[in-house]
């Protein structure tokens, strides 16, 4: 999303890095490798230590919406500015948002975006089952909804959520629910939470790949990764949840329609994460039976 858990090295890793240098013909097997093994840690963890694994989720929707109400609330500051000062405050407001997802990793924290795509790799590979993979977002989405409620209700006892910063948030959500008016404003929401989890997986993919060792250029590909999104106006599940629940506190939503929201984002972020880049990179990085074969014309 853990947008998650940074996995320890073991023999196996090392041993596809070393196959990428000298057989270059299949170079994400190392990324396919570490995403197996954060896998078998999430499965552990959904199977045995339940509580713990909603509670790493709970964290990433703390983060989550305690970093979304800063964007809100510098979103809120620049508009009482003029055109220019509103375009640099979108700037400086979705780089500050992009820390949220580096502190998720560093955290090893639970997000329910990026484990969709960890979950399709894993069932593509046969490591987890499809009611196991339901079972692990479930409990994710949970925890995450369950962190973000925490900083709503935190919230509501405070002044932070207010003025031009609660005016932002409420016209941004008041969009979000504009798009169930129509068909095609559905198609609107749905094709933005694609383009949305295939940015937040992108960056993952690049930070499990084996290729960096810098960690100050997997937080600046995170950063960045989510400063599209949020500049494009794409939907995130998670996001969109923590700033319904905070405008809920204060009654300025329906609870119906902001549910029904999160539904299409949910289906359009697994789509962008899930297929996009989970079984797109499984299949292409897939190499059982053409190893094989290549084995067998050698000889």
């Amino acid at each position: 999303m853990s947008e998650q858990s940074q996995p320890i090295v073991n023999p196996e890793i090392a041993a596809a890095k070393r196959a990428e240098e000298t057989k270059p013909l299949f170079p994400g097997r190392a990324f396919i490798s570490t995403v197996l093994e954060v896998l078998d840690n999430k499965k552990t963890m959904t199977g045995k230590m339940i509580g713990r694994y909603i509670q790493r989720a709970a964290m990433a929707g703390i983060l989550v919406g305690v970093f979304f109400t800063a964007f809100w609330v510098m979103m809120g500051a620049a508009s009482k500015g003029g055109p220019g000062l509103l375009l640099a405050g979108k700037v400086l407001a979705g780089t500050t948002f992009g820390w949220a997802l580096v502190l998720i990793y560093y955290t090893n924290s639970e997000l329910l975006t990026s484990n969709m795509m960890v979950v399709s790799i894993g069932a593509y590979h046969k490591r987890i089952g499809w009611g196991k993979s339901l079972k692990l977002l479930g409990l994710c989405l949970l925890g995450n909804l369950l962190g973000a409620l925490i900083v709503a209700v935190i919230l509501r006892f405070s002044t932070i959520v207010s003025g031009a910063g609660y005016d932002a948030m409420l016209a941004a959500a008041n969009t979000k629910l504009a798009y169930l008016n129509s068909a095609g404003g559905v198609g609107d929401l749905f094709v933005r939470a694609i383009f949305c989890n295939f940015c937040i997986n992108i960056a993952m993919l690049m930070v499990y790949n084996g290729k960096l060792s810098n960690d100050f250029t997997k937080c600046i590909i995170m950063v960045v990764a989510v400063l599209v999104f949020t500049f494009c106006g794409f939907e995130h599940s998670v996001a969109d949840s923590a700033m319904f629940l905070i405008l809920g506190m204060h009654g300025a939503i329906n609870a119906w329609k902001a549910i029904l929201v999160i539904c299409v984002a949910i289906l359009g972020n697994l789509v962008g994460g899930g297929i996009l880049i989970g079984l797109n990179f499984a299949t292409m990085n897939d190499e059982r039976g053409i190893t094989e074969d290549k084995k067998t014309m050698s000889e």
